[in-house]
């Protein structure tokens, strides 16, 4: 049985059901005419959304704002859904303020692989709740979500850093992270994201669109002097209220990046116009005909320790050897913010941990060379990267995933059984097999 919501899988694992069958959970999405979001801004631990979990984050999005609320944390892209994004994880740049999504859902109606209907929370069938959250769809069919909500800003300080040194960039990111635990009214920014840019043709297809032609001129001609940039992309949430104070704020949070940097742009967008960005540029590809290339992406997760060796083989080896086509992402997040009870995994031994996401698109004659890389990357964490995890996984053989998911592999082993004991559940995956569980 797969779990079908937006049909996305890293390498399709989690659409092979031989002899099975395919659940498309967005029939439910108007389910008798009536939408499946409920707002309310009333709960015991504040505001809250349930919602179904078919529905996109972009109608969480519109939902919520027409209440004057948002949620805590955003995923880059919208048009994903809520169930399949809890399922993996939900990581991007609110997570060092906020943790991944996982961390912003109060409760959960799950289907289990014995046709229970569970809720599931921190005080209700907690060992579920924790298994679903990053479970990959094996331990249950998240079929609502309660979500975190909060007083939506109006508008966005967006600020672009470029630096062309990474020890410094990465320096620059980590302090600005460091800003979340610090005592103050405005506790710096609240969004922060880091990419890497190779040259000025990889500028000009993959940055931001909330750059002028003129400042993408300027950042390519430093990439081709430096061969490569790395820009923070970061934003600050206000309100018309405190709109005469966002230049003040804006320069105490920056006084301490100051340092190797390049040249740094702002601009002023309303809220709803930066969260759904992806949207415009999606748009913007498709025109220029790179959204429908194919998407061999890699996504890790990696120690503090060990994001300079990563940065000397990925952006200053193979990238700028090769220059392939695509998004590259490198930006800290804090550990304290992650929960080791959940079914993602993440590394547990150091307080920052990296998300570098290899976001590559390539047309059908560069797939296989591509994916020699990949598999060249891969081989290159198994034997320098201690503790890196990759995020949305894909193994062939239940002994890749034991090593993958190491000393929680029995607990999950204990929860496959208790829900899921005949391994019905995305059986694709082949993370738990029918002998496994006799």
């Amino acid at each position: 049985m797969h779990l079908y919501l937006q049909g996305c899988s890293s390498w399709g694992q989690s659409l092979v059901v031989d002899g099975g069958i395919s659940i498309q959970l967005r029939s439910l999405a108007k389910s008798g005419g009536k939408s499946r979001i409920k707002v309310s801004a009333d709960g015991c631990r504040g505001a809250f959304a349930d919602v179904g979990a078919e529905q996109l984050w972009a109608e969480v999005m519109r939902e919520a704002i027409s209440c004057g609320l948002a949620a805590r944390a955003w995923l880059d892209y919208l048009d994903l859904s809520v169930g399949g994004t809890l399922s993996a994880g939900g990581i991007g740049g609110y997570a060092f303020r906020h943790g991944p999504l996982v961390r912003n859902v109060y409760e959960m109606d799950v289907i289990t692989g014995k046709g229970e209907m569970l809720t599931c929370s921190e005080d209700l069938n907690q060992d579920l709740f924790h298994a679903v959250l990053g479970g990959l769809g094996q331990f249950g069919i998240i079929t609502r979500a309660r979500i975190a909500l909060e007083p939506a800003p109006t508008m966005v300080r967006w600020v672009a850093l470029v630096y062309s040194d990474f020890s410094i960039f990465a320096s620059c990111e980590e302090h600005l992270i460091s800003l979340d635990g610090m005592k103050e009214s405005k506790k710096g920014f609240d969004y922060i994201e880091g990419f890497f840019f190779s040259n000025s043709n990889h500028v000009q297809n993959f940055i931001s669109p909330f750059l002028s032609v003129e400042d993408r001129e300027l950042v390519g001609a430093i990439a081709d002097h430096n061969a490569g940039i790395y820009l923070i992309e970061a934003a600050f949430h206000y309100s018309e209220s405190s709109a005469s104070t966002v230049d003040q704020e804006i320069e105490k949070i920056i006084s301490g990046v100051i340092n190797g940097l390049q040249v740094k742009f702002t601009r002023d967008l309303p809220y709803t116009t930066f969260i759904d960005r992806v949207r415009e540029e999606e748009h913007r590809l498709r025109r220029c005909n790179l959204w429908n290339l194919h998407h061999p992406w890699l996504n890790l997760l990696v120690p503090k320790s060990k994001i300079n060796i990563f940065n000397e083989k990925l952006f200053k080896g193979i990238f700028q050897e090769e220059k392939p086509l695509g998004v590259y992402l490198v930006y800290p997040m804090n550990r304290n913010k992650w929960d080791e009870r959940w079914t993602l995994m993440f590394p547990e031994e150091e307080e920052i941990i990296y998300k570098i996401g290899l976001l590559i698109s390539a047309d059908a004659d560069d797939v296989e060379r591509v994916l020699g890389r990949i598999e060249e990357i891969k081989s290159f964490c198994d034997e320098n990267g201690n503790g890196t995890k990759e995020y949305t996984p894909c193994y062939k053989t239940t002994e890749e995933w034991k090593r993958y998911f190491g000393s929680k592999w029995e607990r999950l082993v204990k929860l496959k059984k208790k829900y899921d004991p005949k391994a019905i559940l995305t059986p694709g995956q082949m993370i738990f097999t029918s002998s496994l569980l006799d």
